[in-house]
């Protein structure tokens, strides 16, 4: 199984880049773990929302540009689908039997994902109607996935 995530900008905080390398590690018993940081573009303080929607563009064409046609992406949006850990685990099971053994997923940088990407998603998912930090939904995404994981195996969890 191989899940590849796609993350709109970069770590810059060691606590960040800590907490990711600890849950990849801890992943790499279950699966194969690949994450690509995507630059994010640059958008000026009070820009338009024209001007935010270019930014989103250019970053999601970044993303599409490295996904193949049959990929299986799914998009972390706050309009998406909202799971407790259980039922995210036995549909995370679910989309590798239909993907091949092979999950993408997507974060968005600062402004979100564009509407080209979140159209080529198969589907969004979400992790509450509060906002978070790109950095902390990449944590948080690791550390469902891991969980799910255990989940699935039956090995013990905190609940």
């Amino acid at each position: 199984m191989k899940i590849t995530i796609y993350a709109i900008g970069f770590l810059k905080e060691s606590y960040w880049k800590e907490a990711v390398k600890e849950y990849q590690k801890r992943l790499s018993a279950y699966c194969q773990i690949e994450i690509v940081e995507i630059p994010d573009v640059a958008c000026k303080q009070g820009a338009s929302a024209k001007e935010e929607e270019e930014v989103k563009r250019k970053e999601g064409e970044k993303v599409l540009a490295r996904l193949k046609s049959g990929d299986y992406l799914i998009a972390l949006d706050l309009k998406g689908k909202q799971y407790d850990s259980p039922s995210f685990a036995k549909h995370l099971d679910e989309k590798f039997a239909v993907a091949g053994a092979n999950l993408h997923f997507v974060i968005g940088g600062s402004l979100g994902l564009s509407e080209e990407l979140l159209q080529r998603a198969n589907e969004s998912v979400c992790f509450g109607a509060m906002t978070f930090p790109h950095q902390l939904a990449r944590v948080m995404l690791l550390e469902q996935i891991y969980r799910a994981f255990r989940i699935l195996r039956g090995e013990p969890y905190h609940k």
